[in-house]
């Protein structure tokens, strides 16, 4: 199985620590953001890896290489623009192959198991099951548009009554889901979502252990203090 790691966005929030170094390669707990995500793939089994990338692209590519230090092997697609989020993985298609894959938000620090996804990947199809999300209970800071599980396992858009839950950036993919998105042109994921949730085609679970949009220089000092308490 392959994983593709997000890694384009410019951080905006994040400036001036942006102007220089790319919001992935911040640092939380004495590792880059985007290391995190490589070694939690590489100790699930999942070696092969593709990052896209745009501002300060060549920084990611000098910072990490071909992976093998981590062992893993890691392709890039680069984007002369971010090319948001659809439109960035739809670009990587070539690279992902025909099987499900995982996407990991590079700018996201979650203890999330891989594992759990690698297993929900197995359950795609393409047809009635496009996509598996892992979703968290809202924060205490603005985040994307609220999202809520069925008891059937479906993600649906919330509504009055409905538990609302944020996407935590987290998912597996099968290929077919981005059938439609035209690589190369910007396109962000949640019209895509909104769609094929009112089709039904959209799987999720909630993830009840830690997880921080590493969005602003305070949370990211929050990530750091937790992640100094990580061993690996």
């Amino acid at each position: 199985m392959k994983a593709m790691i997000l890694a384009a966005g410019r951080g905006e929030r994040m400036r001036p620590l942006t102007d220089h170094t790319p919001k992935p390669l911040l640092v939380a707990g004495g590792k880059p953001l985007i290391q995190w995500h490589i070694e939690r793939l590489v100790r699930a089994g999942v070696t092969e890896l593709v990052i896209n990338h745009a501002w300060l692209g060549e920084r990611i590519e000098e910072a990490l290489g071909d992976g093998s230090r981590f062992g893993a092997a890691i392709a890039y697609s680069p984007e002369g623009q971010a090319l948001e989020t659809a439109g960035g993985i739809a670009t990587a298609l070539p690279l992902l192959g025909d099987a499900p894959f995982l996407v990991l938000n590079g700018d996201v620090l979650a203890d999330f198991p891989v594992e759990r996804l690698i297993e929900a990947a197995g359950r795609l199809d393409g047809d009635a099951a496009q996509a598996h999300l892992a979703l968290t209970p809202k924060a205490g800071y603005p985040t994307g548009r609220d999202l809520t599980l069925r008891a059937d396992g479906r993600v649906a858009a919330c509504g009055d009554g409905d538990t609302p839950y944020t996407f935590c950036g987290l998912a597996a993919y099968h290929p077919a889901f981005f059938r439609d998105v035209k690589p190369g042109a910007a396109s962000p994921l949640l019209p895509w979502l909104l769609a094929a949730m009112e089709q039904g085609r959209i799987r999720g679970e909630v993830q009840q252990g830690l997880w921080l949009d590493v969005g602003t220089p305070e949370r990211l000092a929050e990530a750091d203090r937790i992640a100094s308490g990580w061993t690996a």
